[in-house]
């Protein structure tokens, strides 16, 4: 894998605003810090925001509702990514152009649109400034961060100024892990050759794509989180969670969607049309034989429970399938990508029905051949770990140079 280093970042950060020092732990979002500074990066300038449910204050009030009744800013259109702004569309959805009823606002569709075609979006919106501030989980397949990175390149090519409003990644910014995606894999869920759980914030990825990835960078400023570390997780943020998509539910789910999104891959069903998605895996036939061949493995931080579930859509509509519940019982220890490839390899053992979707879609979620084959020719747990370490600690390297927080 090679990744190129470029020095040019283009990239601006908001000083801090003062806190008092019985609250300097409090973690202020950089929509906090943007309306405590009175929107000044935003002065003289007509916004847009791309945003969904997620962009919300503390009080959960929505952010786009409170720019548009202050009159310090000029709020102007509103972009609407994958399960649209007001977050009505199931996955591969969106919700189309239209006036928002609540402030009469356009809203215009970015789902699947990139390049010249996004960017004649933004020209003819009008506005001079596009904002992002959307809630990711830390995935490299939950398509947001795709989003900014097609917008961002987009407002290069428009002409526009690009301002991003940080918030925590929910499962900390400790690590990177996973393999890394391979450039002849790229698609919209997955980009550019970035870890498969990439441990950074949207602020801190926003530099990484226009130092790393955009052939030309967007003039880009950062407004960044005061009083968030990188070890938190987050119900320490004192934020209210809002599901950033239908099958996201809770934090709980991000905690494993990085590794339990890659059954969308196989034939099982990943908890799609329960209550909790990403934590529920299973299939007909399949029996306790599964949960036990996993716990057999000690894997760091989680059990497994034999389970029996009936999803309402999707895979298995309708019907009871068999499977297990991941619980995680220290989060800290907790590895999601390896306990992932460990589902799917033990899957593969105990039940005779295991097949990889026709489309080979692991291999987009994954970025490569690597897991598919390996598993396919029997390879162990640790083995397949093993066999992206090296892409793994190139992409780090490079992380290491856009982290903003400790």
């Amino acid at each position: 894998m090679h990744l190129s280093r470029r020095n040019l970042l283009a990239t601006a950060t908001m000083a801090a605003v003062p806190i008092t020092p019985q609250h300097r732990e409090e973690l202020h979002t950089g929509f906090e810090r943007l309306a405590a500074d009175g929107y000044s990066p935003l002065s003289g300038q007509r916004v847009g925001i791309v945003t969904n449910p997620t962009g919300i204050t503390r009080d959960a009030l929505h952010i786009v509702d409170v720019m548009h009744a202050d009159p310090r800013c000029e709020l102007t259109a509103v972009f609407g990514p994958e399960h649209g702004f007001r977050g009505t569309a199931q996955a591969g959805g969106s919700e189309g152009r239209y006036d928002d009823p609540a402030t009469g606002l356009p809203v215009y569709d970015t789902y699947l649109k990139s390049g010249r075609p996004l960017a004649d979006i933004f020209t003819a919106s009008g506005v001079d400034t596009i904002v992002f501030d959307i809630q990711d989980v830390g995935a490299r397949f939950y398509t947001y961060i795709w989003t900014l990175y097609d917008c961002m390149e987009a407002a290069q090519l428009a002409g526009k100024r690009f301002v991003v409003l940080d918030r925590p990644n929910p499962v900390t910014g400790r690590s990177a892990q996973g393999p890394v995606l391979h450039k002849e894999f790229a698609s919209f869920v997955g980009r550019r050759p970035i870890a498969q759980a990439h441990g950074m914030t949207v602020a801190e990825l926003a530099r990484l794509f226009n130092g790393e990835f955009l052939s030309t960078p967007v003039p880009l400023e950062t407004v960044l989180m005061t009083g968030w570390k990188r070890t938190r997780f987050y119900d320490a943020s004192g934020l209210p969670w809002v599901p950033p998509s239908p099958n996201m539910p809770t934090p709980d789910t991000a905690l494993v969607y990085s590794g339990t999104c890659m059954f969308e891959g196989t034939n099982l069903s990943e908890g799609r049309g329960t209550t909790r998605p990403f934590e529920l895996l299973g299939a007909e036939d399949v029996d306790g034989r599964w949960a036990a061949a996993v716990n057999e493995l000690g894997l760091p931080g989680v059990r497994f429970r034999e389970a029996y579930f009936a999803p309402t859509f999707s895979k298995f509509q309708g019907k009871t399938v068999g499977g297990v519940q991941i619980h995680v019982r220290d989060r800290a220890a907790y590895d999601p990508v390896r306990t992932g490839i460990a589902l799917l390899v033990t899957a593969r053992k105990v039940w005779d029905g295991f097949a990889w979707r026709s489309d080979n879609w692991i291999d987009k979620l994954t970025g490569s051949t690597l897991v598919r084959t390996m598993i396919d020719a029997g390879a162990r747990t640790d083995d397949v770990v093993a066999a992206w370490q090296d892409e793994l600690a190139a992409f780090r390297s490079i992380r290491k140079e856009y982290l903003l927080y400790k």
